[in-house]
C-alpha cells in the first residue's frame, strides 16, 4: 500500500510540475528580451562578448548558476568562485543547443523545458520529474 500512495504522489507532482513549468514558460516567453528556439529552449542574452563559438565537442570552462523554478539552488560556481570545466556534448540536450548560441566571455540565462533537460523522470531527489530548469551561465574559456 505504501509503495503505491508514493508512485502516484510522484505521479502527481510530475503532472503538476509540468504544469507549472508550462505556466512558467508560456508567462516567461512574453517578456522583453526573451528568445525562444524551435526546440523551446529560451533564453536572455545578459552580456554578448565578441569571441569564438564552441562546438559541440569543445571543452569549456564556466560559471554556472542552476536552480528549480522554486529557487532551490542545483549548482553555483559564481558563489564558490571557481568555474567547471565541461564537456559541451555530454551535457542536457537545452544546454548542448544554449551554449552553442554563445560566444567566449559571454553571459546569457537559459530557461530549459523538462524535455530538453531530465524529463519525466527527474534525478531522484536532486531535480524532480518534468522540472523546468533555469540556468545563468557565462563561457570564461574555450579550451
Amino acid at each position: 500500500m505504501a509503495k503505491r500512495e508514493k508512485r502516484e504522489k510522484r505521479r502527481g507532482s510530475a503532472g503538476n510540475n509540468r504544469k507549472l513549468g508550462e505556466d512558467f514558460l508560456l508567462q516567461n516567453s512574453k517578456k522583453e528580451g526573451i528568445v525562444e528556439t524551435k526546440s523551446g529552449l529560451q533564453y536572455f542574452v545578459v552580456e554578448q562578448k565578441k569571441g569564438r563559438v564552441p562546438t559541440l565537442y569543445d571543452t569549456i570552462k564556466i560559471h554556472q548558476r542552476a536552480l528549480l523554478l522554486d529557487g532551490k539552488i542545483l549548482e553555483d560556481t559564481y558563489r564558490k568562485n571557481q568555474p567547471e570545466e565541461v564537456k559541451i556534448d555530454e551535457l542536457i540536450e537545452g544546454l548542448q543547443e544554449g551554449l552553442l548560441l554563445m560566444t567566449e566571455g559571454s553571459r546569457f540565462k537559459f530557461w530549459v523545458p523538462a524535455n530538453l533537460a531530465w524529463g519525466r523522470k527527474g534525478t531522484g531527489n536532486k531535480i524532480p520529474p518534468n522540472a523546468v530548469l533555469s540556468f545563468d551561465i557565462r563561457i570564461v574559456e574555450i579550451c
